[in-house]
């Protein structure tokens, strides 16, 4: 009924009548997300009327009205169809003003059909082919980025920009040519860094470092928006950047990481929206070669250094104890390095593992950039050691049982996902450097036994990577401990009786039978499968792995 009367009222072609009844239609409806099927061919009228009205000269009121039902009606698939035409198209596009190259945005009052026009746009690509392909005919992401440029640096239409980059993001989701278009034609990467450098009003204080103000103001809601389509439609731009080629690439995703870097230690209006920033920021961290991820830690300023000599001189000079506790409590800073973004990754990473669901699509990342920035480089590795594998003290407990951020990683070498499993374990693993003695003394035989199959590992050694070759240093509390260690669990025991030493010859005899017996039963039945260790460390069937060992002895022999 509501779209007989809009249709009746939209045919007459009074603007004050359509106005009135489309706004009614938009109040009434504002909701909506299913529509009734009996009713669809005249929802299909009622957008080919609405387009018609558009091609006329009403007034800004009238097609803001317009552009409303319009963006609610093409929440349904179905109608879009035969209403997605070449000239429909070229209408939003004109009322979105990115038909024009020239045309400054001066004209506050075109603000909302701008707005409303790139919104109708977003749901007609997002939900029709036809638009899809007649995006790429129109060449909709150059003029997109046409408008980006107009209003980069024009904080009062934060609306226009954030729905313009929303639609970037979808055309370059939806279309991979439209990737490599943004990336390499359009110069979309620094055009969206320099989106994002607006949006957080970054100063620049060195090539590569920005000034951070913690007492700052947290980011309005409409400047986060804009930033997390930004990072978004980044994401996606450089999606397939593994490999840095230039040297104008290198500097340029150096110059993005340290976009990035200022956007983690700041926060937005509200903790979900600070988190579905940082998260963005993360994957877009992902995409950069991680040979630039070196600008997420810098050198303290003279600031810094002079306020932690304060802390310092503050202490007695007899203190030096607590002059270390100091030093050791900072969390901040290593090695006369600001590690403020580490740690930022790190606590987001351990609120992703509080959080207990959605391991693989909200851990998965920041573990895996963590992994790799200590994989690469140095400060950041023992930064993040000295943070979550500290030195061994208290070995009563196994390794998965407790509070810390080690009890909870390790506790996900053994989860059901294999994914979250894999790089929880190689996470660790490359914190101690990949060396299997190391790993083996936080996490315990039965944890590890996963990576190190996998790895060939299960008879120790170490993994590919070269790392320096600083040894780690136990505790007194470890080393006195350490024989009465179960390798299994990784934790001390008391010291069980052997039931053995009470058996007598022909008890042991009798017992070793039986169980050789009942292991050739299950074999047979095909229940157990008994298994080796090749000589390169992997598993296989002990069949194989025996008659390996026989022609290398026979080798050796022949050799002697």
């Amino acid at each position: 009924m509501d779209e007989e009367r809009a249709l009746y009222i939209v045919r007459a072609g009074e603007a004050g009548a359509i106005e009135r009844v489309l706004r009614d239609y938009s109040d009434k409806h504002r909701a909506t997300f299913k529509f009734e099927p009996t009713d669809e061919d005249k929802r299909k009228k009622l957008c080919e009327g609405i387009f018609k009205v558009l091609l006329k000269d009403i007034p800004t009121t009238c097609q803001v009205s317009c552009l409303e039902v319009l963006r609610i009606l093409s929440r349904d698939k179905k109608i879009l169809v035969p209403v997605t035409t070449k000239e429909n198209m070229q209408i939003l596009l004109r009322l979105a003003k990115l038909n024009e190259l020239d045309d400054s945005l001066e004209k506050v009052s075109e603000f909302p059909v701008i707005v409303e026009s790139l919104k109708c746009l977003c749901n007609i690509v997002f939900n029709s082919q036809m638009a899809q392909q007649l995006s790429l005919e129109l060449n909709l992401a150059a003029k997109l980025c046409n408008l980006l440029r107009k209003c980069k640096d024009r904080k009062f239409i934060n609306d226009i920009k954030c729905f313009d980059l929303r639609l970037l993001f979808l055309l370059s989701l939806l279309h991979t040519d439209i990737r490599s278009q943004l990336r390499y034609e359009l110069q979309g990467l620094p055009l969206l860094t320099q989106i994002l450098e607006s949006a957080f009003s970054i100063k620049w204080t060195d090539e590569y470092e920005s000034a951070i103000d913690h007492n700052g103001p947290p980011l309005s809601p409409q400047e986060t928006d804009c930033a997390i389509e930004a990072l978004k439609a980044l994401f996606n731009v450089t999606v397939d950047s593994w490999k840095v080629h230039k040297e104008s690439d290198s500097h340029q995703f150096r110059v993005m990481a340290a976009v990035l870097r200022h956007c983690l230690l700041i926060v937005g209006p509200t903790e979900d929206k600070t988190e579905e920033l940082h998260s963005n920021a993360v994957n877009l961290l992902s995409n950069v070669p991680v040979s630039c991820l070196d600008v997420l830690i810098c050198p303290l300023t003279h600031e810094e250094t002079a306020q932690e000599a304060t802390t310092l001189d503050e202490l007695p000079s007899d203190k030096t104890t607590a002059k270390d506790t100091v030093l050791k409590n900072n969390t901040m800073v290593y090695n006369g390095m600001n590690m403020e973004a580490i740690h930022v990754l790190l606590s987001f990473m351990e609120k992703r593992i509080d959080k207990g669901s959605s391991y693989r699509e909200g851990l998965t990342p920041v573990l895996s950039l963590l992994t790799e920035c200590s994989r690469a480089h140095r400060n950041i590795r023992k930064y993040l050691k000295d943070q979550v594998l500290p030195p061994l003290r208290d070995v009563t407990n196994r390794p998965e049982v407790g509070s810390t951020v080690r009890n909870k990683l390790v506790r996900l070498m053994t989860h059901v996902d294999l994914g979250v499993k894999q790089i929880a374990a190689e996470f660790l693993f490359v914190l101690c450097k990949e060396r299997v003695d190391s790993l083996l003394k936080y996490t315990g035989y039965g944890n590890a036994a996963g990576l190190l199959a996998a790895r060939g590992l299960l008879a120790g050694g170490r993994g590919d990577n070269w790392y320096s070759e600083d040894e780690d240093t136990d505790t007194e509390e470890y080393k006195n401990a350490k024989p009465n260690i179960n390798l299994i669990t990784g934790h001390l025991e008391e010291p069980m009786p052997n039931l053995i030493d009470e058996m007598t010859e022909e008890q042991k005899e009798y017992e070793a039978m039986k169980l050789v017996n009942m292991l050739d039963k299950l074999s047979r039945e095909e229940l157990l499968k008994p298994m080796g260790l090749k000589p390169d460390g992997t598993i296989t069937p002990l069949e194989e792995a025996l008659s390996q060992y026989s022609v290398i002895e026979e080798t050796s022999s022949d050799t002697d």
